[in-house]
């Protein structure tokens, strides 16, 4: 069972404004360290192993971990994928063969962890996050990915094998015989983030898009529905701060770190995903100033609709009071009033309130009062 958290929380209750983003997997207080939070309905692994070197590449599918042993021997470099979560014997015979640290396998079962990196004796471990967009909904999913480095080995767990988030890379690796292949599982390590953080451009681009229609809406025609949307899109907008904000912190580190694993030819490259890195952090920076102005807009148009309505009903009322006076004053009951003898006297009342009312009319109309002036397409001009 994938992990994964939905990010599609009903802000429309505002009992539900507290909601965490994420669904957390613990283990209970006073547990063993190293203790596994697995679901009884998770699925179960699947091992995609991946042996290279620079002259030919060997891919299985489906091995079983008791092969594993072979292949770690062996001089070419390793890439073991480890899709799914859901198999507790499997994930502790994997650490049993890599001679895991029980918290490392904690860290990696029991998500989401904030990203971070540790070093153990001879394992550099990264956890990471990938974030999907789901356009069914509306919304995002994040998904952990841990990557442990070895000295001719990695090893990626994902959280689920719904998607293959890496198959790219993976037939990048089949088929390209160049820097892929000769650089290493340091540079591979490299490829797999990159991959990670330039998951949340895509993502982006959809909120670029959600911002415009939201703007349109708030100003063309704002309802009850477009602040629960605003507040949404704050809240997702945090979301993806939060989490790539600590991934910065993963990539500064490896770019500092002295050690053995990350080789001085891919310092280039992590360079490189810094960049990105920040570069995410602004455009989510200038889209949460954006969605923090349509508030404004929106409660702007929704004075500038409330006073069109007060417009309306006053130019209204401002038709009816002399004819309201006119007509009060003839039904006072009084015996001798001239008028009330007239043969015409009724039609010429008539006459004098239409006169009055189309001479309100044509004269608020002349000072342009009657004109909409929230125009929409200026105002967006």
């Amino acid at each position: 069972m994938t992990q994964t958290s939905n990010l599609n929380s009903n802000v429309t209750n505002e009992s539900e404004e507290r909601e965490d983003y994420f669904e957390y997997f613990f283990d209970k207080p006073g547990s063993e360290p190293g203790t596994l939070c697995i679901e009884e309905d998770a699925v179960p692994s699947q091992l995609i192993l991946t042996n290279y070197d620079e002259k030919q590449v060997a891919k299985k599918v489906n091995i079983s971990p008791n092969e594993l042993p072979h292949y770690i021997t062996s001089a070419d470099s390793l890439w073991l994928d480890i899709q799914g979560l859901g198999t507790e014997k499997t994930l502790k015979q994997i650490g049993e063969i890599f001679n895991f640290h029980p918290l490392l396998l904690e860290d990696i079962v029991n998500v989401p962890q904030r990203p971070k990196v540790e070093y153990y004796d001879d394992q550099l471990v990264i956890i990471f996050n990938l974030v999907t967009s789901n356009p069914e909904e509306d919304g995002f999913s994040f998904e952990q990915i841990s990557l442990i480095l070895g000295e001719n080995y990695l090893l990626t767990f994902q959280e689920g094998h719904n998607k293959d988030y890496f198959d790219f890379i993976r037939t990048r690796l089949e088929k390209d015989k160049g820097k892929i292949r000769s650089l290493g599982v340091d540079y591979l390590t490299y490829l797999l983030l990159d991959v990670m953080i330039d998951s949340f451009f895509p993502v982006l681009e959809e909120y670029s898009e959600r911002i415009e229609k939201l703007e349109d809406e708030a100003i063309i025609s704002p309802n009850r529905k477009t602040l629960p949307k605003i507040y949404k899109l704050r809240r997702e907008l945090l979301a993806l701060r939060r989490a790539i904000w600590p991934q910065q912190s993963v990539i500064t580190t490896l770019m500092r770190s002295s050690s053995n694993f990350m080789g001085s030819k891919v310092e280039v490259y992590l360079r490189d995903c810094y960049d990105h890195i920040i570069q995410l952090l602004d455009i989510i920076e200038s889209y949460r100033e954006l969605s923090s102005s349509l508030m404004d807009v929106y409660l702007s148009s929704i004075s500038n609709q409330t006073n069109e309505i007060m417009k309306i009903l006053t130019i209204i009322s401002s038709i009816f009071v002399p004819l309201t006076f006119i007509v009060g004053i003839y039904g006072m009951n009084f015996e001798y009033m001239p008028e009330l003898s007239t043969k015409w006297g009724y039609f010429i009342c008539l006459g004098v309130l239409a006169m009055i009312g189309f001479s309100s009319l044509f004269f608020f109309w002349k000072r342009g009062w009657l004109k909409r002036f929230d125009v929409v397409e200026e105002q967006i001009e």
